[in-house]
């Protein structure tokens, strides 16, 4: 046989200090792992609340021009219920809630391409 034998012992033969080193190990990896969820956690809730607010702002903007035009009162409605669903996916990844954001912000937008759609 030739081959390199694993340089770890069996686990019936490891010793307890080398079984706490193990478990110092862990619970570093846990640790540097838990920051970095946290860290993609944040990162979600800046996304969603700041797409939230762009989208908010876009559809108030819309209405408002919309509203000063010849289009239908139906539009500028539209892109004002649009640009407040929009707000609530703000809020909503503000608060940490970044799935019920995603949707909220996509349910907003079509709402503002459905008033487009009656222009």
């Amino acid at each position: 046989m030739s081959g390199r034998p694993d340089s770890d012992l069996p686990p019936d033969t490891q010793t307890v200090e080398d079984l706490r080193e193990d478990l110092s190990e862990a619970d570093d990896k846990d640790l540097r792992d838990d920051g970095l969820l946290e860290e993609q956690a944040r990162r979600a809730r800046w996304a969603a609340a700041g797409t939230g607010v762009v989208l908010a702002l876009a559809g108030t903007a819309a209405a408002l021009l919309r509203a000063s035009g010849t289009a239908p009162a139906l539009v500028p409605v539209a892109y004002a219920c649009g640009a407040a669903v929009c707000a609530l996916a703000a809020v909503l990844g503000a608060r940490g809630r970044t799935r019920r954001a995603l949707w909220a912000a996509v349910a907003g937008v079509m709402i503002m391409a459905l008033g487009d759609q009656f222009d």
